[in-house]
């Protein structure tokens, strides 16, 4: 009964953290969207462009894709295929979900810090700003959030792999279900 107590209670924790996360970052699809309608009313209205307008939008949309990847497996919307997936049982989605969370997603996520470290710590010694003359002086900000985005998916996976044992275990542990338009 801890036990249970245990994995409800942590994989409880860890999605309100990520289903806030997420939502929170969502908001930032608004502000990309009007950034993107004021460069091109800009550039095609008024023949002016704007360098920072333009990165801006690119920054958010960075920001975006980076940090709402763990709501987007939280919600079991990333890429997969699922020719024998969707005919498994529940217990044998969550065997195959354990083992790719286990030796698939983690050990990429690792991967992808530890090579990503060098590219980071070289951007903030030299405070990395834009190449262009007027570009946002951030860069060295920007490339930190690979580091956010591995740190995200790593303890969404946690979540993820708790959920699968208690699965296997037939432990109850409850599941977000999809609702259409989650984001």
């Amino acid at each position: 009964m801890a036990f249970s107590n245990f994995l409800t209670a942590s994989t409880h924790r860890i999605d309100q953290f990520t289903e806030f996360t997420g939502r929170t970052i969502a908001w930032l699809n608004v502000a990309m969207v009007i950034l993107t309608c004021l460069v091109v009313i800009m550039r095609y209205v008024f023949n002016h462009s704007s360098i920072v307008l333009q990165e801006s939008a690119m920054y958010l949309h960075a920001i975006v894709f980076l940090m709402a990847s763990a709501y987007t497996l939280k919600h079991d919307e990333h890429v997969r295929v699922d020719i024998f997936y969707q005919r498994l049982s529940t217990k044998g989605k969550a065997l195959v979900n354990l083992i790719g969370t286990l030796f698939l997603l983690i050990p990429v996520m690792l991967f992808i810090g530890w090579s990503s470290w060098p590219y980071i710590e070289s951007s903030w010694r030299v405070l990395e700003t834009s190449s262009e003359a007027s570009g946002l002086p951030l860069v060295f900000l920007l490339k930190s959030l690979i580091i956010v985005m591995v740190a995200l998916l790593l303890v969404q996976a946690v979540s993820e792999i708790l959920k699968s044992v208690a699965e296997l275990a037939g432990i109850p542990v409850a599941h977000d279900h999809k609702e259409e338009g989650a984001l």
